[in-house]
């Protein structure tokens, strides 16, 4: 049963492209292409994808859609789900990003709520030329190809996301030719791939075509690359 008591109900804000909403606790809050918060009319996005309800004392955010996923992450990176189709989570940090892709197109959406029940921790630095997820170690060389597709919305102004740059623009920012930079992108898809990163793989033996917007979306929302990273874009891999 829904509590709404002023009092009970912690508050709910969700922010696009610098615009905020604030569902009711009351109702269901949509997000899709035709819905409460209308994200845009990319044919690719369901009329209804993402919703907020509030039950047992408690928001949650439910995947309505029937084909698109979307990873959900605690802003300091800490924690990070894949919210798959008829699946749904409580919210329950002070900051959530919502990351997701339809079609060529990737959207995120920023969710604060006030009176949160869990609070962030802050989190170790790691060395300069290597992340650790897991059992999976980054070298310099493919930090640096991440950073180059992920530079545009590393940059960004507020919360809109830039386009990913096409592999030929990227690897021509790292000074690469195609064939190294498609080599390092396949090692490191294939490197998340085995941790069980979904989206990176459209089969057995074939890439999923859009590979790079998930590899975008996962490392910004899991910050495998921060802001913070950004110089290392211009050092050579001899130190």
């Amino acid at each position: 049963m829904t509590e709404t008591g002023a009092d009970t109900v912690p508050r709910l804000a969700v922010e696009f492209c610098g615009e905020w909403f604030h569902p009711d606790p009351e109702a269901p809050f949509d997000i899709g292409r035709e819905a409460d918060l209308d994200v845009d009319d990319n044919p690719y996005l369901h009329r209804r994808f993402l919703r907020f309800t509030f039950e047992y004392g408690m928001w949650w955010l439910s995947n309505v859609g029937t084909m698109l996923s979307a990873t959900v992450s605690q802003a300091s990176g800490g924690v990070q789900s894949w919210l798959s189709p008829g699946h749904r989570l409580p919210l329950v940090v002070p900051t959530t990003s919502i990351v997701f892709t339809a079609g060529p197109t990737t959207y995120e959406l920023r969710v604060e709520l006030e009176g949160a029940p869990y609070q962030t921790v802050g989190r170790d630095d790691s060395p300069v030329g290597e992340t650790t997820i897991g059992a999976a170690v980054f070298t310099l060389s493919q930090k640096q190809l991440i950073l180059s597709l992920a530079e545009p919305m590393l940059r960004r102004e507020g919360t809109s996301l830039a386009e990913i740059p096409s592999s030929a623009a990227a690897a021509g920012r790292l000074g690469w030719s195609p064939t190294r930079f498609n080599r390092k992108l396949d090692n490191v898809c294939d490197k998340l791939d085995r941790l069980g990163v979904k989206g990176l793989r459209g089969g057995p033996g074939a890439l999923a075509t859009n590979r790079r917007a998930r590899l975008v979306e996962y490392a910004v929302a899991s910050r495998i690359v921060t802001v913070e990273d950004l110089p290392l874009l211009d050092v050579a891999e001899d130190g």
